[in-house]
This record gives structure tokens, C-alpha cells and sequence, in this order.
């Protein structure tokens, strides 16, 4: 797992991140920040297993959602903990079943972590 995880911290940038503006400039200054969405899909897509959701909640109202993984085996995994403000917090936890959308307005993003992390994992 390590070299997994390795590969994916390596392969973040600013196009593979999937959040709004507004949670980007709140920002944390954490790499992680807004890969959560696409990170948990090339995960999934590696590993297999289910995604978690929860709302980010911020200053009392919900402002946007964070995702990570649950593994075959039941582990849950997220890499990207870490992006959070201390003024947000994780709410309405629940499991997600489905896999990827291919229509999905995240598509380029994701497509893109997915290259970097096939190719940190070859090297």
C-alpha cells in the first residue's frame, strides 16, 4: 500500500484537484486539498472496494463533500484526511456502492491522476 500511496502523493496537482473556488481558497495548504473526489476513484479503481461519503460542513451549512475509500477486505482509506480547516468538519457519513460515472464532470481530473499514478506505479 505504501508504494500506492506514495504514487498518488506524487501524481497530485493543480488540474487533478475537483472542488470549487471557494473551498480552494479556504484553503488548508495541504497538497491533499480538493483530491479527495478524484484520488478515492483511482483507488477504487486499483484496489476495488466501496466509496465513503460525508458533507463538509463550514460555518454551519454544507459546502461540498469529501470522499475516500473502504477496501475488499473492510479497511477504510483516505489520503486526504489532512485538507481540512479547522472550521470544517465531516457530517451525514455513508457508504456509496456505485462505481465510477464515465460522465462525470470530474472526468479530466481523474483521468489525469490516473495516468500519473499507472505511470509512478511502472517506474
Amino acid at each position: 500500500m505504501s508504494e500506492v500511496e506514495a504514487a498518488v502523493r506524487s501524481s497530485w496537482g493543480p488540474d487533478t484537484f475537483f472542488a470549487s473556488a471557494d473551498y480552494m481558497a479556504r484553503g488548508s495548504g495541504q497538497p491533499s486539498r480538493g483530491q479527495c473526489g478524484t484520488t478515492a476513484l483511482v483507488i477504487q479503481s486499483l484496489l476495488g472496494g466501496d466509496l465513503m461519503v460525508a458533507d463538509v460542513e463550514y460555518e454551519g451549512r454544507v459546502d461540498g463533500v469529501h470522499y475516500w475509500n473502504v477496501t475488499p477486505g473492510g479497511v477504510e482509506l483516505d489520503l486526504t484526511r489532512d485538507q481540512f480547516t479547522p472550521a470544517e468538519s465531516l457530517i451525514n457519513q455513508r457508504r456509496v456502492t456505485t462505481g465510477r460515472n464515465s460522465s462525470t464532470a470530474g472526468e479530466q481530473p481523474f483521468q489525469l491522476l490516473q495516468e500519473r499514478v499507472a505511470a509512478a506505479l511502472r517506474s
